[in-house]
C-alpha cells in the first residue's frame, strides 16, 4: 500500500495515500486494534449530520465564511450520499472514552473533501470543528442517532408488531383455551385475551419510549468542552439546534444544563432500561408461542407456527419455531447491552463522562435488534400462525380448574373434592359435579361453559 506522510501537533506519520482521514485517525487506528468493530453507520451519520449543522450555525453567526460553509455542508452531503461511507470511519469502537478519535476522524476527512470545494485548505480543528469540542459532539451524537433510529426505525417496528398482534388476535376471538398459571392448568381465556395483553404490553413500551424522546431530542452541543461553552458563540448552540432541525426534519433544542449532558449520560441509561423493557416484552411473547407451538404430538400445539426452514440436520420433518428463538436472543442480547451501558453511566468522572463510543454502539445495537426482529416477529410468526381447535377444546372441557365457576354454590372445598375426584378418574368435571351436587346437568353445562368463563362477572 502506498503511503503519504501526515502531520499532527504530535509530529509525522504515515497515512495510507488514498485514505480521506488525517494523523489523528491514523494514530487512532495504530493505537486501537481491538474489536475491529467502528461505531454504527446510525452514528457515524449523525455526526455528519452534526458537522453540516455547525457549518450552517457558524455561517450565520459570521464565525466562518459563507464559502467556507458551503465546502464544508458540500463534503458533508457527498458523504451521506456515498454508498462507500464506513470505509472513511475504521476507527474502533474501543477508543478514547471522549470519542475524540471518532470527532477528529470525521473533522479529518470532511476537510479534505471540503477543502477540493473550498479550492485551498479546509482545516479539520479551526473550521469543520469550529465552536465545537468532542466533549458536546460525541454526546450530541450519542441523541441525534438514537432519536433518529427511534423515530425512523424503532417505534414503526413496534407499531406494525403491535397492530399485527391486534389484527390477529380480534380474528381469533372465537377460540377458547385452557389458561395457564405456573404453566399448570387454570381458568379458560380467549386467544384475542391472550394476544391483546400482548398488544397492551407493546402500547405501554411505545409509549415510554415516545416520553424519552422528549429527553435524546436535548443536546449537549455548545456546552464545548466542560459545559461552559467556551470558544462557542453565545447563540451557537440555539442556531445549530435550529440548523439541525432543519436538516433531519425533527426538532432539536438545546440542553438544559451542558454540564449535566456533558458529565453524565443518564438519558441513555434511561432509554436503554426502556429498551430493556422492550425486550422483556418480546421474550414474553416468544415464549408463549413456542410453549403454545410445542409438540405438535408431545406438547400443548395450540398453534402451528409457519415453517420456515427444516429443524434438524438428523432428524427429517422437524419443524423448529425459529423466529421466536431469533427473537428470544435478541432479548437477551439486549439486556446484555443494558449492562453495559448501565456501567457505561457510570463513568460520568467530573466534567466527562469516559464511556462515550461503547454506550453509542450498545445503544443503536439494541436499537437496530429490536426494531428489526420486532418485523419479524409480526411478519413470520404472528401473522402466519394457525390455531389447531381440536388442540384447545381436547384439555379444555376435562380441565378440573373450571369447577373454580362452582365455588360461590357449593364452596371451595367441595368444588376441590370434585376437581381431584375429576382429575384422578380422568373424566370431565360437569359429569363429577353432577354426581356430587344437587345442580342439573343444564344449569352445571352453563356455569362451566369454558367460553362463558372468559367474561368473568360480565
Amino acid at each position: 500500500m502506498s503511503m503519504r506522510i501526515e502531520k499532527d501537533s504530535m509530529g509525522e506519520l504515515e497515512v495510507p495515500e488514498k485514505a480521506l482521514y488525517g494523523a489523528q485517525t491514523q494514530r487512532a487506528i495504530n493505537n486501537f486494534p481491538i474489536s475491529d468493530e467502528p461505531l454504527p453507520e446510525a452514528f457515524i451519520r449523525s455526526l455528519i449530520l452534526i458537522k453540516a449543522a455547525a457549518a450552517r450555525a457558524n455561517e450565520s453567526l459570521e464565525c466562518i465564511t459563507p464559502k467556507m460553509s458551503k465546502a464544508i455542508q458540500q463534503a458533508c452531503d457527498e458523504l451521506l450520499n456515498a454508498d462507500d461511507l464506513m470505509q472513511h470511519f475504521p476507527v474502533d469502537v474501543f477508543q478514547t472514552g471522549s470519542g475524540t478519535s471518532s470527532n477528529m476522524n470525521a473533522n479529518e476527512v470532511i476537510a479534505t473533501l471540503a477543502s477540493a470545494y473550498h479550492g485551498s485548505a479546509v482545516n479539520p480543528n479551526d473550521h469543520v470543528n469550529y465552536g465545537q469540542s468532542s466533549n458536546d459532539v460525541i454526546p450530541s451524537a450519542i441523541h441525534v442517532s438514537a432519536t433518529l433510529e427511534l423515530t425512523g426505525h424503532l417505534l414503526p417496528a413496534l407499531e406494525h408488531l403491535k397492530d399485527a398482534i391486534l389484527e390477529k388476535g380480534t380474528a381469533l376471538a372465537g377460540y377458547t383455551k385452557t389458561g395457564r398459571t405456573h404453566l399448570m392448568d387454570a381458568m379458560p381465556v380467549r386467544l384475542d385475551q391472550t394476544f391483546h395483553a400482548w398488544a397492551a404490553q407493546l402500547q405501554d413500551n411505545i409509549d415510554n419510549l415516545t416520553y424519552l424522546e422528549n429527553k435524546t431530542t436535548q443536546l449537549a452541543q455548545g456546552g464545548t468542552a466542560v459545559g461552559t461553552g467556551i470558544n462557542a458563540h453565545p447563540d451557537f448552540a440555539i442556531k445549530f439546534a435550529k440548523e439541525l432541525s432543519d436538516l433531519t426534519k425533527v426538532t432539536f433544542v438545546p440542553g438544559k444544563n451542558f454540564f449535566a449532558l456533558i458529565g453524565s449520560q443518564d438519558t441513555a441509561v434511561a432509554l436503554s432500561g426502556q429498551l430493556k423493557a422492550v425486550a422483556v416484552t418480546y421474550m414474553k411473547i416468544a415464549n408463549d408461542l413456542r410453549w403454545m407451538n410445542s409438540g405438535p404430538l408431545a406438547g400443548l400445539g395450540e398453534i402451528t407456527l409457519q415453517a420456515l426452514q427444516p429443524g434438524s440436520s438428523i432428524m427429517p420433518g422437524k419443524v423448529n419455531p425459529v423466529i421466536p428463538e431469533a427473537t428470544a436472543m435478541v432479548a437477551a442480547q439486549v439486556i446484555g447491552n443494558d449492562a453495559a451501558i448501565t456501567i457505561g453511566g457510570q463513568s460520568g468522572n467530573f466534567e466527562l463522562n469516559v464511556m462515550l463510543p461503547m454506550i453509542a454502539k450498545n445503544l443503536l445495537n439494541s436499537i437496530k435488534l429490536l426494531a428489526n426482529s420486532g418485523h419479524l416477529l409480526a411478519d413470520n410468526a404472528i401473522a402466519t400462525l394457525t390455531v389447531n381447535e381440536d388442540k384447545l377444546n381436547q384439555a379444555l372441557h376435562r380441565n378440573p380448574i373450571l369447577v373454580t365457576a362452582l365455588n360461590p354454590i357449593i364452596g371451595y372445598g367441595k368444588a376441590a373434592e370434585i376437581a381431584k375426584k375429576a382429575y384422578k378418574e380422568g373424566r370431565p368435571v360437569v359429569d363429577v359435579a353432577e354426581e356430587e351436587t344437587n345442580l342439573s346437568r343444564d344449569e352445571l353445562l352453563a356455569l362451566l361453559d369454558p367460553a362463558k368463563l372468559t367474561h368473568g362477572g360480565v
